[in-house]
């Protein structure tokens, strides 16, 4: 613990020395504020691109990766088993093609001649069953276990 506080008070002396050496005061009297404001400026606009660009990879990283492990369109013959398997009922199956397709409930509820009360009831059933919270996410589970297009 010793070695660790007089190495960080020898590189302290040090600097000090150095910037004693380069007259640092001298220059820091001579530049205006402005300048200073300036140079913080681009710092930080540096690390927000960076912590920007670093954050959009990772996501389309994670995205790539997310479309390779989605599975194949579902054929006519498979879809009756992968909607049993996550037990969708034909009903539901009609909801959530109208959801991917961007209906909004109350033109599900008139293009299914139902309720808008069941058009909520059968989409809060499918979040439950996928998982999901919103509508959106109920797509895009549904693409990934390729139970819709």
């Amino acid at each position: 613990m010793k070695r660790i506080i007089w190495l960080y008070g020898l590189a302290l002396a040090i600097l000090v020395a150095l910037l004693k050496s380069l007259e640092y005061r001298y220059y820091l009297r001579d530049l205006s504020v402005e300048f200073y404001i300036g140079l913080v400026a681009v710092l930080f606009t540096a690390l927000g691109i960076w912590v920007g660009l670093k954050l959009t990879r990772d996501r389309d990283a994670s995205a790539e990766t997310s479309l390779q492990a989605a599975s194949p369109a579902v054929s006519p013959e498979e879809l009756p088993e992968r909607l049993s398997r996550f037990s969708i009922s034909e009903r539901e199956y009609e909801v959530l093609q109208l959801i991917a397709a961007g209906h909004s409930n109350q033109e599900i509820a008139d293009q299914l001649y139902i309720s808008l009360n069941t058009v909520k009831s059968h989409s809060s059933n499918l979040f439950s069953k996928l998982d999901v919270r919103r509508r959106t996410q109920a797509v895009q589970k549904a693409k990934e276990l390729g139970i819709i297009e």
